[in-house]
């Protein structure tokens, strides 16, 4: 039987991969309720930190591997660069690793310039993994092709070996810089048209501004929340809602960076419902009375009647439901609850529901496909090359408008800003203008 010393890297870090996340699944089960809120949630966080990076580190080795022990076999090792870039390939996994702790750490009014340079090489890391591996396979499906019996010669070998990392690499660079540059571009303003089955001709027009996956945290601060305000301040929208991810961290720590969400001043309402990583904070209740202090109601399975301003008997209910995570993180007196949600919401009146999860929304149309609109978020568009094809095949819905069935509308925003990594590849940042149409 093989000993545990005996496994190879790759293995050890899997084996503790595997008993990070027993412990988690642990720690929901059997702790939750024994523990208090503030050391489930660093219990928690911590867990998270290194169950990810416990799998990071497979892919680490890969990367040293590709990118540093094959030139120390080459005549590259001798070269006044080969130290250097040593230095610089162990630099960047150490930072791409310790991401993930500077939610424990360094969390502030506005960001670290060391959280933007860790979750910075995330991104790049993440793309490096994705070139490695894709690169490796067709070297791999070439070998195939070419039959085992065919021969080259030893200095063709070694130059189509040394290709392999030197062309990810170069590809990483130039991706991770066009993905910065786009994130750090404004939210784009993108105005859909929705008709509303039973929408009074009163609120015909009626304008409703959506934002989603803001992630205040580690990345974006007080300075993109202002900016997002005072372009939702120009469109003048009837209604704002948030559904969810507003933050990735407690209220109290980041509080100051909040304080731009005061200004918002609809005049039918600013509305919130949680996201997943609302109750990762563990904060969620400290949220709800700090978005109350600045006007904003979350709607914590319930919903309001948005009256016409023009008559007082035309109205439509506007819902909203917590979040599916806090169902599978047993959050007390927390968890999706369509039912009561949708209490009083009949379908002789238009009905808006705000679910922050693609899947929560399949879900309550399963239920109620008397509702007319959901809003959505999560999805951040997939955010950057190449999660985009995970998001879009994890989620019933991925981004944009989606029409079901006969009356029933969906729409998903690809996200406001993002979660930690600044780069956006192959989506865009947005806000988006709901203009509610009556039939």
């Amino acid at each position: 039987m093989i000993s545990f010393k005996q496994l190879p890297l790759e293995a050890k870090a899997a084996v503790a991969a595997g008993v990070v996340f027993f412990s988690m699944m642990l720690s929901r089960s059997y702790l939750a309720e024994q523990l208090e809120l503030r050391t489930r949630r660093w219990l928690l966080r911590l867990q998270m930190a290194l169950f990810a990076n416990a799998l990071m580190l497979i892919g680490s080795l890969h990367v040293w591997r590709s990118t540093v022990t094959t030139f120390s076999r080459s005549s590259a090792a001798s070269s006044f660069c080969f130290m250097p870039w040593k230095i610089a390939v162990f630099m960047f996994l150490a930072l791409a690793h310790s991401s993930f702790f500077t939610l424990l750490f360094l969390v502030a009014e506005e960001p670290y310039f060391f959280s933007l340079a860790a979750y910075t090489c995330l991104g790049a890391y993440i793309i490096l993994i994705f070139f490695l591996f894709t690169l490796g396979s067709v070297e791999q499906a070439y070998k195939f092709l070419a039959g085992r019996g065919a021969k080259a010669g030893t200095g063709n070998k070694n130059s189509r070996t040394a290709m392999k990392p030197v062309l990810a690499v170069v590809l990483t660079v130039v991706l991770t810089i066009v993905g910065l540059l786009n994130a750090s571009q404004p939210p784009t303003v993108n105005s859909v048209e929705v008709p509303v089955h039973k929408l009074p001709s009163t609120m015909n027009n009626l304008k409703v501004v959506l934002l989603s996956d803001i992630h205040l945290g580690p990345t974006v601060g007080k300075t993109k929340l202002a900016m997002i305000v005072r372009m939702v301040k120009a469109l003048k929208p009837d209604i704002t809602v948030i559904v969810g991810d507003l933050t990735d961290s407690e209220a109290e720590i980041i509080r100051p960076a909040v304080e731009p969400l005061g200004e918002l001043n609809s005049p039918l309402g600013t509305y919130f419902v949680t996201g997943n990583h609302e109750y990762y904070t563990s904060d969620v209740s400290n949220w709800f009375e700090l978005l109350k202090s600045f006007n904003i109601r979350p709607l914590h399975n319930e919903n309001v009647k948005i009256v016409s301003p023009k008559s007082t008997d035309d109205w439509f209910c506007l819902a909203g439901v917590d979040d599916i995570e806090a169902d599978v993180l047993r959050y007390s007196g927390h968890g999706m609850d369509l039912k009561k949600a949708l209490r009083d919401c009949s379908s002789e009146r238009a009905i808006v529901l705000l679910a922050h999860q693609p899947i929560a929304a399949k879900w309550a149309l399963q239920e109620r496909p008397d509702i007319n609109l959901i809003l959505s978020g999560h999805t951040h568009g997939g955010q950057i090359f190449p999660l985009n094809a995970g998001a879009y095949f994890l989620n019933p819905f991925f981004v944009g408008l989606y029409k079901v069935g006969q009356n029933t509308f969906v729409y998903v925003s690809p996200g406001t800003m993002y979660f930690g990594i600044p780069m956006r590849l192959g989506s865009r940042a947005e806000i988006t203008e709901i203009i509610l149409r009556s039939p």
